[in-house]
């Protein structure tokens, strides 16, 4: 994450004299200055706090130069402020339009994904069905022999069925949407440990179930995240905790791997699924935190905050 600067000795002189001007002469130039000190502040990565600083300084310079007119100065520094912040409040909305965009994308993704899944184990299960049933009324016209030789076909089909089976469930698991998160996240650490020999340890609470949205988003991180340490980590175990909180729910995955330097892979990083784990959790406002050195193994932690029902409560 970058940093965000702080106030500065000459931004403060221009906040301070933009605000005079706007006291004292009025007018839409002096509003455009504080909107551009806005856009300037913006642009150079200063906070909201940072602003605030500045406006309170200039504020404060102002009323000095008045004192007998304190409240009439405070007030009419109302217009200024507030077109001083308008662009902050443009890139706010901005923000929230675009995880809106983003959120919509990624339910629209899964929506597919749902639709290719339920295919791929319906549709394509039919059709072997269909296909073993016409390979017996073969071997029933054939010699012994023969019909043996069909059993070989038979047992690549089985294959064919099961890595279907498989790929469906990698997609869209229909457990994530019947049973919940944790059931879910069971089945996927049971494939994994199936096909790589890592030892995955969930642990969480069961009972209640969280907002389908974020459910999603948490099953596709651990997902990517068991992904990751199968093909780079060189792990022998790995622990999945979730955790739900009273306004947010956590979710961890810590492997005993080789892990590496975060000060000299911040290429490799982008390569191996975190990019696509931080737009899922900026669409809900989540964060991602990861803890790693080498031969230390390595720590990935995300948090999420719980929509907030109409009675304050969270979801």
């Amino acid at each position: 994450m970058e940093r965000l600067t702080g106030p500065t000795p000459e931004l403060q002189k221009r906040f301070a004299m933009a605000l005079e001007a706007h006291l004292t002469q009025g007018g839409e130039a002096a509003l455009l200055e504080a909107y551009e000190l806005g856009r300037t502040v913006l642009n150079e990565r200063l906070g909201v706090l940072g602003v605030a600083t500045l406006l309170q300084g200039a504020l404060v310079a102002a009323c000095e130069r008045r004192p007998r007119e304190t409240a009439r100065t405070v007030q009419a520094a109302g217009s200024f402020v507030l077109e001083c912040l308008c662009s902050f409040e443009m890139a706010h909305r901005s923000v929230r339009e675009a995880n809106t965009a983003l959120r919509g994308l990624n339910q629209f993704l899964e929506d597919q994904t749902r639709r290719i899944s339920h295919e791929l184990h319906d549709e394509a299960g039919q059709l072997l069905a269909s296909v073993y049933l016409a390979l017996d009324d073969v071997a029933r016209d054939l010699p012994a022999p023969a019909a043996a030789r069909l059993q070989s076909v038979k047992t690549v089909l089985d294959k064919i069925e099961e890595e279907l089976r498989r790929l469906s469930h990698d997609l869209r698991p229909t457990i994530l949407d019947d049973l919940g998160l944790m059931a879910a996240l069971d089945v996927l650490a049971e494939g994994v440990s199936g096909r790589t020999g890592l030892w995955v340890k969930v642990e969480g609470q069961r009972e209640d179930r969280l907002p389908p949205a974020i459910e999603t988003v948490l099953y596709r991180i651990v997902q990517e995240a068991l992904n990751n340490v199968g093909k780079h980590a060189h792990a022998s175990a790995v622990t999945i905790i979730v955790r739900r909180e009273a306004r947010r729910v956590s979710c961890s995955v810590r492997d005993d791997g080789v892990g590496f330097d975060p000060g000299t892979a911040r290429s490799n990083i982008k390569g191996i699924g975190l990019i696509g784990i931080r737009e899922r959790l900026a669409s809900l406002g989540g964060a991602l935190s990861i803890d790693a050195a080498p031969g230390q193994g390595t720590h990935l932690r995300v948090a999420i905050p719980l929509p907030m029902t109409p009675q304050g409560a969270t979801s």
